[in-house]
């Protein structure tokens, strides 16, 4: 289940709706497809004004989203044969830093990125995303 912050409650509203259409619609008549494509453009413009409207606070609350994908959600959608290496020869291994080379779109490529947990074990494990 997604999780909505206050300020997308419309679109989490519309989104409920037009999943509850689409259950309906399965074998259902022509008129529903073009309500539901309706609400989904609806859907989407309301998405794109309200990001483009966000006050710095809400902007925060995007940042800190607790569902926001971490670089090894992006690692795994995007690269293949990602090889991690660990350690720096002078202070030791950081686990709030992952890096490694992987291929992206058949390229070979260098991934750096910051991660820190999804609870409080991985994030002390982690140093809350937070490099030494």
């Amino acid at each position: 289940m997604i999780a909505y912050l206050d300020f997308e409650k419309p679109i989490a509203e519309l989104q409920a709706r037009i999943a509850e259409l689409k259950e309906t619609a399965e074998g259902g008549p022509a008129n529903i497809d073009a309500e539901l494509r309706k609400l989904e453009s609806k859907a989407d413009r309301l998405l794109r004004d309200t990001y483009a409207k966000l006050t710095p606070w809400q902007v925060v609350q995007v940042a800190r989203h607790p569902k926001r994908p971490h670089t090894y959600d992006y690692i795994e959608a995007l690269f293949e044969g990602f090889t991690e290496l660990r350690g720096d020869r002078r202070f030791a291994d950081d686990p709030a830093i992952v890096a490694g080379f992987a291929r992206f779109r058949g390229r070979p490529v260098c991934v750096i990125g910051q991660q820190k947990g999804r609870d409080t074990k991985e994030n002390l494990k982690r140093n809350f995303g937070c490099a030494h």
